[in-house]
């Protein structure tokens, strides 16, 4: 396919149109950009905005290359999509290859499905659409950084390298059909189309950043700057206002804006909004500004050799030094590098960068574009069988084909004094759930699980697990909290199966069940929500809430009841429905997980003192006005032993990350939450 070439009515292709030059400044840009992205990551755990230039370098080159195509009427689709395939893929590919060797010998069980997932995002360019979908899960929100996680860039890039083409020839066909001029016509488009962007972008940003840093539609708007940029460069360096002083100032000024970016702004929090303007604008003047002829010129640092040289390597370097960080925390055990650690990470990416560059990249410009994009192509496909193989491992591993509540499983119940293993080999037991599903051992089960919006209330799901059989539900239960409530279900469905209740399920993530938001004091929409859901309960009558008595529960010890707990307890009195208050589970603030996998099973490195998180008395004890209509379960005796919080209980994984017990342990719960509702609501 290819676009409209020039003939009788379409638009003539002026000179700029025809003309290309090589932009040294631009490598130097590059290299600035990836070494703001490498030294931000690895030192300042921070963004830099470098990727934004990126964005912009890329809009820049690509709209300029197509509307040159389009005014000699040679803008091959079809050539453009492979070109740019050949050029990303084969050293994505050596990196994204490496990393499943790496991931499989360095990281620790619990991260391989979690990590396989990534990888195979990246391979297909849809690693910001698998973040973003992240990033509104809140049972994915608590995955520690992934050696893939870098390549939502190239992602956005990738699919901006699809869609950029047919929207440059589609304007073409326009402005041939109506005899317009393309570099205005396609002005206008870019114009329009970075508008809407940046619009949306600011909008989410606002509603959602976690989401909009990762969604393409937010990131169009950066890519038509350069697009913009490329259409009316000559136009500007033109300019009788572009003398040698204009042309030092706005170098150096873009470049000032570029490198304070990240210390000023704090984008990782305001990206991409109108924040992102600032790295984008800074390399637009740097740009703008091209070779001044100045001996104090910027461009005179952004030519030399050896930034020349990295902008040669800038792309495998982005590439290498992601998984590079991300495995060497992972064997260190530390949050940061350090600055000695952190000389290492950059000095392997750079040496591997450069063989990168010279084995691969470079053999294969030479080479003819289809050896290049089949050698591509072939690389993407190996990345995706490795996957595949690698997560039948994971699979194979995570099925150990025993349950909970066997004799060498009894998970909580083996803190119980009398407990013994008699007569089961249960040191050589597996652990349950196995280190690579732990990850995903939420209570929430799809298929099993009921869930929809209230038709009163559509703000709040409503999530409905039916008694077994036909016949209606001798009783009715909710469960109504933040996730570590939600986790609690674990214990109630075994029970709620075998005395045909109903369990209704409302849960919203880091929104514990109370009058006031206990996380963030901004959010206003835990405090609507809880107050939908406590009208929903009085609505819906069920014969007991089960939700938290506490939250909180770190080392210090600094476990709390909120009173905006205990005003809804009132809600729930007011309107006729006991409540049973659970006590909230320790945090231990690392991924137990990882450190059971680094450390062996039982050890000690992975559990918490309990005095250092459970005060002697729970933190609802001493409450005046507690409603007579609630009960609580002291959970501490059922978690911890009288010294210890261990990682392990009876051969039970306790925890599935930081702080959310797994389902498979609340499972062995369910003895003590039935005796209390026996004894206490005389159920």
């Amino acid at each position: 396919m290819t676009s409209p070439g020039p003939g009788t009515g379409a638009p003539a292709a002026t000179d700029a149109g025809r003309r290309t030059r090589y932009r040294p400044e631009l490598q130097g840009l590059r290299a600035l950009a990836v070494a703001l992205v490498v030294v931000y990551h690895v030192w300042f755990n921070r963004v830099s905005g470098g990727v934004d230039v990126f964005f912009l370098i890329s809009g820049f080159l690509v709209t300029g290359g197509l509307y040159r195509s389009a005014c000699r009427g040679a803008l091959d689709l079809r050539a453009t999509w492979s070109r740019q395939l050949a050029r990303l893929l084969p050293a994505a590919g050596v990196v994204l290859l490496a990393s499943v060797a790496a991931g499989v010998l360095l990281l620790p069980e619990s991260r391989w499905l979690p990590t396989v997932r990534e990888l195979v995002s990246s391979t297909l360019f849809l690693e910001n659409w698998q973040l973003a979908a992240d990033s509104v899960d809140y049972a994915a929100q608590n995955d520690a950084a992934g050696i893939a996680q870098h390549f939502w860039s190239l992602s956005v890039q990738g699919q901006f390298y699809l869609v950029w083409p047919l929207l440059v020839a589609l304007v073409a066909v326009v402005a041939r059909r109506d005899s317009r001029d393309l570099q205005r016509t396609l002005t206008a488009a870019l114009i329009g189309v970075g508008g809407a962007s940046l619009a949306f972008s600011v909008l989410l940003t606002v509603a959602d950043q976690p989401l909009a840093y990762f969604h393409s539609l937010t990131r169009i708007w950066e890519f038509a700057l350069g697009g913009l940029l490329a259409l009316r460069i000559d136009r500007i360096e033109g300019s009788p206002l572009m003398g040698d002083r204009t042309r030092v100032a706005l170098g150096w000024t873009g470049i000032a804006a570029l490198v304070s970016c990240g210390f000023v702004l704090q984008v990782e929090r305001a990206f991409p909004g109108w924040v992102a303007l600032w790295p984008t604008m800074a390399a637009a003047l740097v740009l703008t500004a091209g070779r001044s002829g100045h001996r104090w010129g910027a461009d005179r640092m952004l030519v030399t050799p050896l930034l020349h040289r990295l902008g040669d390597i800038s792309f495998p370097l982005y590439l290498w030094h992601w998984p590079i960080l991300i495995l060497t925390l992972v064997l260190t055990g530390r949050p940061q590098p350090g600055l000695l650690g952190g000389l290492a990470v950059i000095t392997l990416a750079i040496v591997l960068a450069v063989l990168t560059h010279r084995l691969v990249e470079q053999p294969l410009q030479r080479a003819r574009p289809r050896v290049a994009l089949r050698t591509g192509l072939a690389m993407a496909g190996t990345v995706l069988l490795a996957c595949g193989g690698w997560q039948g491992v994971a699979t194979l591993r995570a099925d150990s084909g025993v349950e909970v509540g066997s004799p060498a499983h009894p998970g909580a119940g083996a803190l119980d004094p009398s407990f013994t293993f008699a007569g089961t080999d249960a040191d050589d037991a597996p652990l349950l759930p196995s280190l690579v599903q732990a990850s995903d051992d939420w209570s929430y089960r799809t298929g099993t699980w009921l869930c929809g919006p209230s038709p009163q209330r559509p703000e709040v799901e409503v999530c409905r697990i039916p008694p077994p059989g036909d016949a209606g539900p001798e009783r009715t239960v909710a469960v109504v909290g933040d996730s570590h409530a939600q986790q609690y279900t674990g214990a109630l469905i075994p029970i709620a199966a075998q005395r045909n209740w109903e369990l209704v399920v409302m849960f919203r993530g880091a929104c514990p069940f109370s009058t006031a938001s206990e996380v963030e004091l901004d959010d206003e929409g835990c405090t609507a929500w809880n107050s939908l859901a406590a009208d929903e309960l009085a609505d819906e009558q069920p014969d007991a809430v089960v939700t938290l008595a506490s939250r909180d529960v770190r080392p210090g010890p600094t476990e709390q009841t909120p009173p905006g707990f205990v005003d809804q307890w009132w809600r729930m009195q007011d309107a006729g429905i006991p409540v049973v208050a659970l006590r909230d589970n320790p945090r231990p603030g690392f991924s137990v997980p990882d450190c059971v996998s680094e450390n062996g099973r039982l050890a000690d490195a992975c559990g918490l003192e309990r005095e250092a998180v459970y005060p002697a008395l729970p933190s609802y004890s001493t409450l005046p006005d507690v409603p007579p209509n609630v009960s609580f379960v002291d959970m501490a005796d059922h978690i911890c032993d009288a010294r210890f919080c261990p990682s392990e209980v009876g051969n039970v994984l306790v925890y599935m990350d930081d702080n959310h017990l797994t389902s498979t342990f609340t499972e062995s719960l369910a003895p003590v939450l039935e005796r209390h509702l026996e004894s206490t609501l005389g159920w």
